[in-house]
């Protein structure tokens, strides 16, 4: 029996804000299905040249007050960086709380606007520990 892995789904209240976030991780919408009668939207976002490893955000229209404070039961989603430093400063940069710092020069995790855990790996060695992740604690939950 074969499998393959498809995409991760996480529901978003503001999709707007949502998009944004992933778009600065580097993810771009590969397609979108609209349901009038559902009254939702799935948008797909993937990084370039992996659009077959998506996330799926689902949108409702009316709104979802259900989706909990804190979605650690989810656990995290995770992206390989070619320079841990530079994601995690861009991030900072553009408003993005850095919950985890990259202490290590290794990993990080940040939140999405909905809460969504993701972590953030260095591709290939570890970084040498540098200033100021190395002193940054951390930041909230991640």
């Amino acid at each position: 029996m074969g499998i393959k892995y498809l995409h991760t789904m996480v529901r978003v209240k503001d999709l707007e804000a949502s998009m944004a976030f992933y778009k600065l991780l580097g993810l771009k919408e590969t397609r979108r299905y609209d349901s009038e009668a559902g009254r939702f939207s799935l948008i797909f976002m993937a990084p370039d040249g992996q659009e077959d490893c998506p996330v799926e955000l689902t949108y409702n229209w009316d709104g979802d007050d259900d989706l909990p404070s804190d979605s650690r039961h989810f656990g995290h989603l995770a992206y390989s960086v070619p320079n841990i430093y530079e994601t995690c400063q861009f991030l900072q940069d553009n408003g993005v709380v850095i919950n985890r710092p990259p202490r290590d020069g290794r990993m990080a995790f940040v939140r999405s606007p909905d809460n969504i855990s993701i972590e953030l790996l260095q591709e290939g060695d570890a970084l040498e520990p540098a200033e100021p992740w190395t002193s940054m604690e951390n930041v909230g939950h991640w």
